[in-house]
């Protein structure tokens, strides 16, 4: 447990040392609706990619309502640079439809309802509650999941079956912050490809410590 708690703190204090106040790398959006929007278009996609289309579309969509009546041609063809984009065109529009007519166009704050609207997982709803309301979600992507086992904090190869570890692990540590941080050290210190060790201070610190255990 001591040790735990003294890889746990070297963590905490690596990662406020390199990013004290991590921000979204998204930009463009001004209201909740439109975050949920860039954060949909995210999916297999770069934030990017996604930046460079919502200036353009949130000025011909600016809200819920004008985004569901906005012709699926012309949305395909706005976030096509994105990728996936008749699919994603069409959970756009209907997302907006529900959005504007159930809503009164503000998505809904809770996990469970979010995840009911059309292309919105358990990831994108996580991502949207903790940048909106604070929220200590833990959505788990392949930057995290990639750590998580690095880092010895879970061997899990589902990023459901990490996340709980990871919650776990962090325990009242765990806050937007901290997953917006985890994100920032797994792409510019903890790569998937040309993972250098030595580079890498978590790793080599946990190395280390290994080292000296065994």
């Amino acid at each position: 447990m001591e040790n735990k708690t003294l890889i746990k703190n070297f963590i905490i204090s690596t990662l406020n040392d390199l990013f004290p106040n991590p921000k979204p790398s998204l930009t463009g959006w001004e209201t909740p609706f439109q975050l949920l929007v860039a954060i949909l278009l995210s999916g297999n996609s770069t934030d990017k990619a996604v930046n460079s289309v919502t200036p353009e579309l949130f000025s011909a969509a600016p809200d819920a309502q004008a985004l569901a009546k906005l012709p699926l041609d012309k949305l395909y063809f706005i976030i096509s640079p994105c990728g996936l984009g008749k699919r994603k065109a069409a959970y756009l529009h209907d997302l907006s439809k529900i959005i504007s007519e159930k809503y009164r166009g503000e998505p809904p704050a809770s996990l469970e309802l979010l995840t009911k609207l059309p292309g919105v997982g358990r990831k994108t709803a996580s991502v949207f509650l903790g940048i909106i309301y604070n929220m200590a979600t833990f959505p788990v992507d392949t930057h995290i999941l990639r750590l998580a086992q690095r880092w010895g904090i879970s061997n899990k190869r589902s990023p459901s079956a990490a996340e709980k570890d990871l919650v776990r692990f962090f325990g009242d540590m765990n806050s937007p912050k901290l997953h917006l941080q985890l994100i920032y050290y797994a792409r510019n210190y903890c790569p998937a490809l040309h993972h250098d060790v030595n580079t890498c201070r978590i790793c080599s610190h946990l190395r280390d410590l290994s080292r000296k255990t065994n």
